[in-house]
């Protein structure tokens, strides 16, 4: 396998990667788990002062704004992090919140807390204050860390719990450790296969966000075998553009510590700012979530930036078919016999929060049309995947119904809601909340999140077809969402209407509506009743994932074919 050698002069070393030998000791090393995954690394690390990690930062720390770190600078950084937190209460099991950016700020303190044993709740820096302070009230977090005007903001909202332990800026942590830390006399803490180690939130796009729990064993499961399966270290770097608040975002860069991958960790997930770091990091891998891939397409890609990428992972919702094309058609695969092909692949996985990981993969290449909202087939560590009807019947090739998976790495629950918990599953599978059905050959197909269903009165209308639709058909448009809204009399119920985005530069057709509606009636999907461009923030409002809060929009434009037009009132009287 040829060296990785570009590396090198980005400060990163070859020496980081992790030797097949070393892999296989991590593989049968029994007490192998999230709380406890770096000090093995370290154990059998073969240089463990090599840099494999590059953090991004807003405000830089070294002179290109990077900052280098090997598993010994991993280790310093999170004593010197979890002497504080011990000297400052935190203990065995309490929840401590950390409100960040997308940088790597999230992922150090998670290490830190979780060698307390005590539990990371990471909370997006882009959710709103209000609904952040909420949440961590009702998480009752022992104390909270966050940059100093994040928590200028939740404090301003109000919502603050008043008897937190500490508030502190966490850019104004030690990150060193000193000669008389303040540690347990049991440091780091040894985890026991149930024992908690984060909570991470929903995406809050159905309801205020929940808390989901993740356990030391639990959350490792089905990510072992990327020990050996994932690309090679020495021949491969990853671009990670995922929020670090998210439990996608700590799995892979889990995965770059066990590896010694050479990553860069993106402070800033935007599809521009990913193509300008592309294009001097020379990424063969990029993770992401479906937003930043739906910005990358819509721009006009350098060669120069992805044509070294061989795969494009997603994960949480399945991306759109018309996104994956844009993007598969850069950067080159491997072939036979030591060749390569044009083009790339993209590895699309749907998941959630609750499965513990994506628990559907397909794989989209150039040469291949699998798509009509295709999610694949379960991953090897399902057992048992299916689709079931309202009162938990199992459901044969065809019908629609909702999702039910059984499988190790489904979490514990939620946090403080033991009745929610209760009511996620039946019969022993957890309902994922999505809307799918299966085909003859096992493929599953994703239609509709429940809430998001629409109940016009010939029967439910799936938004995600229309909205792969208009995509597809409609060049201009950018992204979209399609929601249900008030149906006018006499038709009663609801009926469909979209939101689009346009690409920037495009133009809306001068009869928006009936562009959208003749895509849709070749495809034989049901017609809009009505469609607008999106121009303020509330037309497309997006969560602090980057997910098309839906709710939202059910909301804003609830009575959008009802509502008395302007004047009625006045000419009425």
């Amino acid at each position: 396998m040829r060296q990785n050698s570009g590396v090198i002069s980005m400060g990163l070393a070859p020496a980081a990667r992790m030797p097949l030998r070393a892999r296989l000791r991590l593989l049968a090393e029994p007490t192998l788990g999230v709380g406890s995954f770096l000090d093995h690394a370290r154990a059998v690390s073969p240089d463990p002062s090599a840099p494999f990690l590059l953090a991004q930062h807003a405000e830089g720390t070294e002179e290109d704004g990077l900052e280098r770190l090997s598993l010994d600078r991993l280790t310093e950084i999170r004593d010197a992090y979890a002497s504080w937190y011990h000297e400052a209460g935190v203990r065995k099991g309490d929840p401590v919140g950390v409100y960040a950016g997308e940088g790597i700020d999230a992922f150090l303190h998670f290490l830190a807390l979780s060698s307390l044993g005590a539990i990371a709740a990471l909370v997006n820096g882009r959710m709103k204050p209000a609904v952040a302070a909420e949440y961590l009230g009702r998480i009752g977090v022992y104390g909270l860390v966050g940059t100093a005007g994040g928590i200028d903001r939740l404090r301003e909202s109000g919502g603050l719990p008043k008897n937190l332990a500490f508030e502190k800026d966490l850019r104004s942590f030690p990150r060193s450790r000193t000669a008389r830390p303040s540690l347990p006399g049991v440091f780091p803490y040894r985890h026991g296969e149930d024992d908690l180690v984060m909570l991470c939130h929903t995406s809050g796009t159905t309801g205020p966000p929940k808390a989901v729990t993740f356990g030391h064993r639990q959350f490792f499961r089905g990510k072992r075998h990327r020990l050996v399966s994932f690309p090679d270290a020495g021949a491969n770097r990853m671009l990670s553009a995922l929020p670090q608040t998210h439990s996608a975002g700590i799995s892979y860069l889990m995965t770059a510590t066990l590896l010694g991958l050479p990553t860069l960790v993106m402070a800033d997930s935007s599809g521009e700012a990913v193509h300008d770091a592309a294009g001097w990091f020379r990424p063969t891998l990029v993770v992401a979530f479906p937003q930043t891939y739906a910005e990358l397409a819509g721009l006009d890609l350098s060669p120069s930036a992805v044509g070294a990428v061989h795969t494009w992972i997603n994960t949480g919702d399945s991306a759109h078919e018309a996104h994956i094309k844009a993007l598969i058609r850069h950067g080159r695969r491997p072939g036979r016999r030591g060749t390569s092909r044009a083009g790339s692949r993209f590895i699309d996985g749907l998941g959630s929060s609750e499965m513990g990981m994506a628990l559907f993969r397909k794989v989209s290449e150039p040469e291949r049309q699998d798509y009509d909202r295709c999610v694949g087939k379960p991953v090897k560590v399902v057992e048992r995947a299916t689709v079931l009807d309202a009162d938990g019947r199992q459901l044969g090739p065809g019908r629609a119904g909702r999702l039910g998976v059984i499988s190790p790495t489904r979490t514990p629950g939620y946090w403080g809601n033991t009745e929610l918990t209760g009511k996620s599953s039946v019969s022993g599978f957890w309902l994922t909340g999505d809307v799918v059905y299966r085909d003859r050959r096992g493929r599953f197909f994703h239609l509709d999140r429940v809430p998001d269903v629409i109940d016009t009165a010939e029967g439910p209308v799936y938004s995600l077809p229309i909205e792969e639709a208009i995509l597809l058909g409609r060049p201009e448009v950018a992204d979209c969402a399609v929601v249900a809204v008030d149906a006018p009399p006499p038709l009663g119920k609801q009926v469909p209407f979209a939101t689009v985005l346009l690409k920037p530069g495009a133009k809306a057709p001068a009869d928006l509506l009936g562009s959208l509606n003749d895509v849709l009636r070749a495809r034989g999907l049901t017609a809009l009743s009505a469609a607008v461009v999106a121009t303020e923030p509330e037309h497309f409002p997006t969560g602090a994932t980057g997910k098309v809060l839906k709710r939202s929009l059910r909301e804003h434009f609830a009575d959008v074919l009802v509502r008395p037009a302007p004047g009625a009132e006045e000419s009425s009287t």
